[in-house]
């Protein structure tokens, strides 16, 4: 059973990630079979794995047709960014008050590994940094129904980010900025300063967001 679970995270995190940086692309439909060959494992995993991903409206599953992984769209990214900014408010400040101190050191650690990686450039890892610093502060929240919530809405907002990210370097800075000012917030239990680096970030995602629409439009 054990190996079973660990199979299917595994397959949760490689086809997160092709999602997420359009290995598959979006609008595109492929077949169970197809996955299970992408990430070289089994059927059962590969289910699992995508219960989960439709759970979280990064796929779509049409029995007997295939998987399809809907478009990014901008207007889906301001109605989820204006729902995330009160969840995550709401998360900062519980895993201010909850967080333990393996939790605290842990996120302290993420802040180092935050700013090494913004150097280095790598949008993959930097991008998988993001999803543990999504996870700790959830779960130091210690409410299983915030995290229900939260998880859908930072992982298609995370897509998006990535999908239309223009110039890396400032980009990654900036996010890496944001998220580091979060982290050293709630691990220091100062429950004003992160919900006020929370709110900067969604400020920044919309602006984000409102660039890429002009760009479009542009084009």
């Amino acid at each position: 059973m054990t190996n079973d679970i660990s199979k299917a995270d595994h397959a949760y995190d490689l086809l997160e990630r092709m999602i997420t940086f359009q290995e598959i692309k979006p609008g595109s439909m492929v077949s169970e079979g197809t996955l299970m060959e992408l990430t070289a494992l089994g059927r059962h995993p590969v289910r699992s794995a995508l219960q989960r991903l439709s759970w979280e409206r990064m796929v779509e599953v049409h029995p007997r047709r295939g998987i399809i992984v809907p478009p990014i769209s901008v207007e889906a990214q301001f109605k989820l960014l204006a729902v995330r900014r009160t969840v995550e408010e709401l998360a900062v400040k519980w895993a201010c008050l909850r967080a333990t101190p393996v939790q605290k050191q842990a996120m302290s650690a993420l802040s180092v590994e935050l700013e090494r990686l913004t150097g280095a450039g790598d949008m993959i890892a930097f991008g998988g940094q993001l999803k543990q610093v999504h996870k700790i502060i959830v779960e130091a929240a210690q409410n299983e129904y915030l995290q229900l919530s939260m998880a859908p809405l930072q992982g298609l907002s995370r897509r998006f980010w990535f999908a239309n990210i223009n110039d890396p370097d400032v980009e990654l800075k900036r996010a890496s900025t944001l998220h580091r000012t979060t982290l050293l917030a709630v691990a220091a239990g100062d429950e004003e300063a992160a919900v006020t680096a929370s709110l900067a970030l969604n400020d920044y995602l919309t602006d984000f967001t409102y660039k890429t629409l002009r760009t479009n439009v542009a084009l």
